[in-house]
């Protein structure tokens, strides 16, 4: 599959929105409550979207074929201290059909470089325990860090940080 990634821009928060509101639908059904689910929307995360992209010193970078934006990732110094680690990668979302090509791996070691050129030297992800994904940060080299427990649409569910002791595991 052909595709570049690029740096987002303020003109991508649209696709980004929508990205992000289909990950979320293809992602965590069963796992977040439904109604939580049914209330997300793109209108919604493309005014969020705007406003990160136009105010936030994080990177965000987009995943792009010929004509479509179809995978994105955003990250940046953590946001709440955890042991050693110094930076986090705060989301990534790639629509289903587009999964399991390489894009994701793409995605983490150019956010990765992207936060090593800026002098940090780890990573940590938060996750749903429950969702697909951690086994693909464990299969990057992340390793269970610790758990939390996490309230969403009125549902507790655990929340495990997965930590990359040093970028160079990725790079």
């Amino acid at each position: 599959m052909q595709f570049q990634i690029r740096p987002a821009q303020l003109a991508d928060a649209r696709a980004i929105a929508h990205v992000h509101v289909e990950g979320w639908k293809s992602t965590y059904p069963g796992i977040v409550p439904d109604a939580y689910i049914a209330s997300m929307n793109e209108e919604d995360s493309e005014r969020n979207w705007r406003q990160w992209l136009e105010g936030n010193a994080s990177q965000v970078f987009v995943a792009i074929n010929e004509s479509d934006i179809f995978g994105f990732i955003g990250g940046g110094p953590i946001r709440e201290a955890l042991a050693d680690y110094d930076a986090e990668l705060y989301a990534i979302y790639l629509l289903q059909q587009r999964q399991q090509n390489g894009v994701g791996r793409a995605l983490v070691r150019t956010l990765a470089a992207s936060l090593h050129a800026q002098g940090l030297k780890s990573m940590i992800v938060w996750a749903l325990a429950e969702n697909p994904a951690v086994e693909f940060y464990k299969r990057l080299g992340a390793i269970p860090v610790m758990t939390k427990t996490t309230d969403i649409g009125g549902k507790d569910l655990s929340d495990v940080a997965l930590g990359w002791p040093s970028l160079d595991l990725i790079l």
